[in-house]
């Protein structure tokens, strides 16, 4: 059974708790990537430290990306065109390693997040499906 395009990519929007990098995400999340990127020179980085929103004013970015920016809401981030490698640039510019800023996104506590991680990850049971509560 053959899907089109447009069925695949929605199904890709029901797993719960995922974001699947697409190419409608990297189109939409282009500029907040490009502006993530650019904290990997130092002296971006100070500029930044030193005034983050005449930064982000900078680089043609939606109200909202910058807002999520500025909050330091990853999974939004993720959600408005972020790459999670890219976002990284961001947590470590702020001192935060990979574990201690995606724990935030998970709602745990670092030591809560690493204990999960180190025993495999989340478990395969529970919900599958956003559309189909299930």
């Amino acid at each position: 059974m053959s899907k089109n395009i447009q069925s695949y990519l929605a199904d890709l929007e029901d797993i719960p708790g995922t974001r699947v990098y697409t190419t409608a995400r990297a189109r939409k999340g282009y500029h907040l990537n490009q502006f993530a990127m650019s904290l990997m020179d130092a002296r971006n980085r100070e500029r930044w430290k030193a005034n983050e929103r005449a930064y982000l004013a900078e680089w043609p970015m939606s109200e909202e990306q910058k807002l999520a920016v500025l909050d330091r809401d990853y999974n939004r981030l993720l959600d408005l065109g972020g790459n999670i490698y890219f976002m990284a640039k961001i947590f470590s510019t702020d001192g935060l390693s990979f574990v201690q800023a995606v724990s935030t996104m998970t709602g745990m506590s670092v030591e809560d997040y690493q204990e999960m991680m180190n025993a495999g990850g989340r478990s395969p049971d529970g919900q599958r499906s956003i559309r189909e509560k299930r």
